[in-house]
């Protein structure tokens, strides 16, 4: 699953970090989270806000290409899950500028949302959450849960980027030692 979070910038924080993301309204960075079905982190990418997430998820995986690369053609096609936020067409287009072969080893995926239909179905309205979304949302609140990470305090966006996999190894070491 893969999703952008903005964040809010502090005093601290480089002019050259900054940008304002209008869908959230907010002024700062914009970090780009890549996890695996658990909700691990595979892969992190910090831009400034003003960076659309179709381009932010295109420089997150044009920097871990060679993950890609080095997977064999014989497994089974690695299965992006995307929000409704993501363009399928224009991120494949742009992938194969970067590396041709690149979409016969992933595919992208829009996650479901449920429809009205649907919904009325089950007796249920309004705001409905979606098993496979709330893998990417509960990794986005474990990093909340970092005070550090609550909002932008970092000069650089290579910082910013480092924090978030210090918290994450921070989680995962606390995993180990509690088994």
């Amino acid at each position: 699953m893969i999703d952008s979070q903005a964040v809010k910038n502090t005093c601290n924080a480089s002019v050259e970090t900054k940008g304002f993301c209008f869908y959230k309204c907010t002024n700062g960075i914009k970090r780009h989270l890549a996890t695996d079905s658990q909700g691990f982190p595979l892969f992190a990418h910090c831009t400034s806000a003003n960076v659309s997430d179709d381009k932010g998820l295109i420089e997150l995986l044009t920097l871990n290409i060679d993950y890609f690369k080095s997977k064999p053609f014989e497994l089974p096609k690695t299965t992006i899950l995307l929000d409704n936020g993501y363009h399928p067409e224009t991120l494949e287009k742009e992938l194969l500028k970067v590396y041709p072969e690149i979409m016969s080893k992933i595919q992208f995926e829009l996650s479901p949302k449920p429809s009205k239909a649907k919904k009325a179905e089950k007796g249920l309205s309004g705001f409905v959450p979606v098993k496979t979304r709330w893998v990417i949302e509960r990794s986005n609140a474990w990093m909340e849960r970092c005070k550090s990470l609550v909002k932008n305090f970092e000069r650089t966006l290579a910082y910013s980027t480092t924090k978030i996999h210090l918290c994450f190894l921070r989680l995962l070491l606390r995993r180990l030692a509690s088994s």
